[in-house]
């Protein structure tokens, strides 16, 4: 992969949607230019989980002018990334083809975890070197994400669905704040937090940082209102609690450093991080100038420097479920080799292509650790459905599609590769690797040929080496029928030569 210079990330958040360009310089990112507007994206979801027209719209307004920003830079060194409503909204895959339209750029949702993971990278890296144990947290518009972590390594992630839009619009309505509405904005907080309280609270970590727009607005209200003046303390938000209850309605409150784009979303992030403090013990949060953004441009880095998450979390999960290394490596040689002869005419396959076969390849068979009866299935699950840091849920989709089309029946996929945009190449591709190594041993193939056209498929060997070879010769007229039923052509000539001998040795 080639390395840039100029590299950029956007973060389609909850709240407000950031764009961050910035320069590389050996192994460091120093800023160059930073975009924030206030979308709140997810302000704009119905009862029924639904964003609508009106954010969308002024969503994709956002997203252009971003797109102007970023307007020439490669598609390599651009990543943009939806979060937590993106998530949620029922009609997400609808608004993202819009957005990415007006942006420019792909846009991938992230869940909730990998979220935490970026956020930390983010973090670890605006502050000074430490091996002690530093608790991050960041509570965003719709989710708030907690870390602990050394260095630039984090030990555990989690994110919780709760954040200061969703609670601002279900706690304090119109504004309006009252005790026992704090009160019950504070339960509710406290209730999620309750699962991960014990690996969580003081005690696992030694120093705890805040980040992002909720708590560095929170910090400086603190901080200019005379409420606290070394940093954020339970008893600074106790006065800023009291002072929020006493004015009644968000309208009347006058605070110094409160930017008027922050005023409708203040009491439900004050609410959730007075919660954190509270059940996790925190005695005093410091404020770190990382966050999300700058996590994106660290990882988008390391992928450029050999360093991709997603090949690190490839390795792990082959060592978790005891992936035969040997296998893998068979089969992802001869499926990316088939592969290219498949796209010959559309020119060299880009580096997307070859990482998504060389990964579905690694973890085809992680499957066969739950059972080995349908374990192409138990592999799409794990693949589809595990936090797997570094993918985005699209990657994992693709990947997971990718994984359970490589055996047995096609037709229960075939409608989900033609949604996800999968290339039928590489299902073919993959199917004809596994199929030819079932041995299981280096074999001696014949010098393979393949072409496409459209749906039409021609593969070409050797028909002295099928003769020999029955077995696979029986398997690949079962692969012909299985791409038949979806509506593929799948030619073999040789099979068909084989077959006419047979057929003629019978008769004779």
């Amino acid at each position: 992969m080639p390395e840039y210079t100029t590299l950029a990330a956007v973060d389609l958040g909850t709240n407000s949607f950031h764009c961050q360009v910035a320069r590389v310089v050996g192994d460091q990112i120093y800023p160059l230019d930073a975009l924030r507007e206030p979308v709140r994206l997810g302000g704009g979801l119905d009862k029924d989980k639904r964003l609508d027209e009106a954010t969308q719209e002024r969503a994709l307004a956002c997203l252009k002018r971003f797109g102007e920003r970023l307007r020439g830079l490669d598609r390599h060194a651009v990543r943009a990334v939806g979060t937590n409503t993106l998530r949620v909204a029922k009609n997400a895959a609808g608004f993202l083809r819009r957005a990415q339209a007006a942006l420019g750029f792909p846009i991938e949702v992230v869940a909730g975890r990998e979220e935490a993971r970026l956020i930390y990278l983010g973090v670890s890296h605006s502050l000074p070197a430490s091996r002690e144990k530093r608790l991050v947290v960041d509570i965003g518009g719709g989710s708030t994400e907690l870390i602990i972590g050394t260095g630039h390594r984090p030990l555990k992630l989690e994110s919780l669905f709760m954040g200061c839009v969703s609670y601002s619009l279900r706690f304090f309505e119109d504004g309006k704040v009252s005790k026992g509405a704090m009160k019950r904005a504070e339960l509710a907080a406290r209730n999620e937090l309750q699962p991960i309280v014990a690996r969580f609270a003081r005690g696992n970590w030694q120093h705890a940082v805040g980040s992002s727009g909720t708590v560095r607005a929170l910090a400086d209200v603190l901080r200019l209102n005379g409420f606290d003046d070394i940093g954020i303390t339970p008893a600074g938000l106790d006065r800023l609690r009291s002072h929020l209850i006493k004015a009644g309605d968000m309208d009347r409150v006058e605070l110094a450093g409160l930017k008027p784009d922050r005023i409708p979303v203040f009491p439900g992030g004050l609410a959730i991080l007075n919660a954190i403090l509270s059940e996790l013990d925190i005695e005093s949060l410091v404020v770190a100038e990382g966050a999300m953004r700058q996590g994106v441009l660290y990882d988008l880095l390391g992928r450029f420097h050999h360093k991709d998450m997603r090949d690190i979390t490839v390795v792990h999960f082959m060592q978790r479920y005891h992936v035969d290394a040997l296998q893998a490596r068979r089969v992802g040689a001869l499926a990316f080799a088939l592969y290219r002869k498949l796209a010959a005419e559309s020119g060299e396959p880009d580096e997307d292509v070859a990482r998504l076969i060389t990964w579905a390849s690694k973890l085809h068979e992680i499957g066969i650790s739950v059972a080995f009866s349908g374990y192409h299935k138990h592999s799409a699950y794990i693949v589809g459905n595990a936090d797997m840091p570094g993918f985005s849920r699209d990657e994992q989709a693709k990947l997971a599609l990718l994984v359970q089309a490589h055996r047995r029946a096609l037709r229960k996929v075939a409608k989900d590769i033609e949604e996800r945009d999968v290339d039928w190449g590489m299902v073919l591709a993959l199917r004809l690797a596994a199929l030819f190594h079932r041995s299981r041993a280096d074999v001696a193939l014949p010098a393979l040929q393949a072409r496409r056209q459209g749906k039409k498929f021609r593969l070409s060997l050797g028909a002295a080496w099928l003769a020999r070879n029955t077995l696979t010769a029986t398997a690949l007229a079962d692969e012909i029928q299985e791409w038949e039923e979806i509506g593929f052509e799948l030619r073999i000539p040789e099979l068909d030569e084989l077959e006419r001998d047979n057929e003629l040795a019978l008769a004779s």
